[in-house]
């Protein structure tokens, strides 16, 4: 017998019927892109489509209304630059509940104007520190001397059984048994509470955890065998990038889930633009994890039916110029040198005549020297209209005697210079 906290299907029917007339019951849609794809029935369950564009609307209403009238006498407080910000803004409209949310200083001013909406005249927003960490430094110190009540974003029961109502939706509105479901994972909370409710009531489906590929933080816990705090991340998927998982979600995550995989932030970002393109789907990063791992389970998944949960459409317009560079560099058509012209005019004629192939582009150029035009050292940037172009790319420019060097692959140059 389990000595650790497991949640409880009763638990999480009984926070199915506090969030009946609060949640959107989101659409579970058959996908014809990504069916057709995979050879498979792939399902998405839309959780972009909540009133607040994502799931932490379920847990964080689940937890502030279950709260006792003493634990709510001095409000309530939470630290997020996100999804959970809003989660709880929205909740402490609906109830009329004094909230105060911490933000970092430097949160878009878009994602505070949506929690100022949600959260109407219930909310303050203080703004703190230059990361997540100080922020929710900073509400925890708050909390102590206002005695206001901490809302964590997933390491707590009510919040983790919130979130797990997701899983009875999908059951509900299944028209076929689930043989796989994909879970993103950032905290825990979602993948915790979804896997209670699989595990007792359609055991028999698959349930695979998905992780970004630079905040691994349940997947090395699980291999650990016990919670490891990472000690850097690549913020990028930032509705799921956390150095530490829950003290209550891991072991749930551990032992429920079958397996924990990582994506590569650059999947992500391609996931993203065809989820666009394709289906007109504005997801977030975390939003799109579940769909990037489908590659790594194409032989498994065909014929069967799949369900991936795209968790929050949150996404700031202002990333797209990020996620499209990202995409391209995995995709491998977007490639980076250090070009060093020869001392003579007319060699980035040569360059451009003799080097680049038909269809290549460039379309980053920048001299590391303002003194030194056609004659110093450039950045360039090539974007070619397919991977298998980038071998014949550097035989022209070996054979042409090209002096550079290769960026991609150097992380320390190519973030100081692109």
């Amino acid at each position: 017998m389990s000595d650790h906290y497991i949640p409880q299907v009763k638990d999480i029917q009984e926070a199915n019927t506090r969030l009946n007339n609060v949640v959107e019951h989101t659409p579970l849609t058959l996908n014809m892109n990504l069916s057709e794809r995979y050879g498979a029935a792939v399902y998405l369950k839309r959780e972009d489509l909540q009133i607040v564009r994502s799931y932490k609307i379920r847990g964080a209403y689940n937890k502030i209304s279950s709260l006792e009238k003493s634990s709510l006498v001095n409000g309530v407080i939470c630290a997020s630059a996100g999804n959970h910000a809003q989660g709880v803004a929205y909740s402490c409209q609906l109830l009329g509940i004094r909230g105060v949310i911490v933000m970092p200083s430097i949160t878009p001013r878009q994602k505070i104007r949506q929690v100022e909406m949600f959260g109407k005249d219930q909310v303050e927003i203080i703004l703190h520190g230059d990361t997540y960490d100080d922020a929710h430094t900073e509400a925890l110190r708050i909390s102590r001397e206002s005695h206001a009540t901490f809302i964590h974003p997933f390491d707590d029961k009510k919040v983790i059984e919130g979130q797990g109502t997701v899983g009875l939706e999908i059951l509900h509105m299944a028209a076929k048994p689930v043989d796989y479901l994909f879970i993103p994972i950032g905290g825990g909370g979602l993948a915790a509470g979804v896997a209670a409710v699989f595990r007792t009531l359609s055991p028999q489906t698959k349930l695979i955890g998905v992780e970004p590929e630079g905040a691994p933080a349940m997947q090395r816990s699980i291999a650990s065998g016990k919670i490891v705090t990472l000690e850097k991340i690549d913020k990028f998927v930032d509705g799921a990038a956390v150095q530490t998982v829950g003290t209550l979600t891991f072991p749930v995550c551990r032992d429920l889930l079958d397996e924990v995989v990582t994506v590569p932030e650059g999947r992500i970002c391609t996931t993203i633009l065809k989820l666009y393109n394709e289906e007109a789907i504005v997801a977030e990063p975390a939003g799109a994890l579940a769909i990037s791992a489908l590659d790594y389970y194409s032989d498994q998944i065909c014929g069967r039916a799949v369900v991936c949960i795209v968790s929050g459409s949150n996404n700031d317009i202002t990333r797209t110029e990020e996620i499209k560079e990202r995409s391209l560099l995995y995709e491998g058509v977007k490639h980076y040198f250090i070009v060093r012209f020869a001392q003579r005019a007319g060699a980035l004629r040569e360059f451009v005549g003799s080097v680049l192939g038909p269809d290549d582009d460039i379309t980053h150029f920048e001299y590391s020297k303002k003194s030194s035009r056609e004659r110093g050292p450039a950045v360039i940037g090539i974007e070619l209209k397919s991977p298998e172009d980038f071998k014949p790319l550097l035989e022209r420019m070996d054979s042409s005697g090209i002096v550079y060097e290769y960026l991609n692959e150097r992380e320390d140059l190519f973030q100081f210079l692109v």
